[in-house]
């Protein structure tokens, strides 16, 4: 279907539980993996990577291994560096299932991100990863999950509002909910490959 050496792997993302829609397009090389895909969100969304996460693949969990030593979760963490792109089964007919994985951010928050993938041509020239399309700003970090993002915008929008300057205030100038810059986002995937190298920026940075 595609030349071997050519392939990469198109993620559909959104946020679960919000509307409108929040969401993104990224373009990622077949040879990343979940560690680098777990950098790659936090920058097309503009989390800060302050809060534990997983992927959650066919019930197998995901992530950074270290955080269950103690055994204090459900499923066993598997490392997030030995599964890359290339190693998920994708279907080979349009007739078949799309492959999703499920991507955990901030277990407070609780934000869910559906991830939709598919396998298509890669362009010459083009330096992967990258985000080509998206809708809307994410929410801040510590926000309060869907219901406290829902209350905090009704602030933020609303000058009559009590709480409207502090929200303004906490939250920056540069927030503004429904925009999503496509440059500024591929700069700081751009930064997190730099910095990550293959494997969590936290660790490299601890190092």
């Amino acid at each position: 279907m595609f030349d071997p050496d050519n392939i990469i792997v198109r993620a559909e993302v959104r946020i679960l539980d919000i509307e409108p829609e929040i969401s993104r397009i990224l373009e990622l090389p077949i040879s990343l993996n979940l560690a680098e895909l777990h950098e790659v969100l936090q920058a097309a969304f503009g989390w800060t990577d302050s809060h534990l996460h997983q992927f959650n693949i066919g019930g197998l969990i995901y992530g950074a291994s270290e955080f269950d030593e103690d055994g204090m979760f459900d499923s066993k963490i598997f490392e997030a560096t030995q599964v890359r792109m290339i190693d998920l089964h994708f279907p080979y007919t349009r007739d078949e299932s799309d492959l999703t994985i499920l991507y955990e951010y901030d277990f407070g928050d609780n934000w869910r991100h559906l991830l939709r993938l598919e396998r298509v041509a890669g362009e010459d020239g083009v330096k992967y990863p990258r985000c080509i399309a998206g809708k809307r700003s994410a929410p801040p970090e510590d926000v309060g999950g869907t219901s406290g993002y829902a209350d905090f915008l009704d602030a933020w929008l609303d000058p009559e509002q009590e709480e409207h300057k502090d929200m303004r205030r906490w939250v920056g100038r540069k927030f503004q909910p429904e925009t999503c810059d496509l440059d500024q986002i591929n700069k700081a995937i751009a930064t997190a490959m730099r910095k990550s190298k293959g494997d969590y920026r936290f660790r490299r940075e601890s190092a």
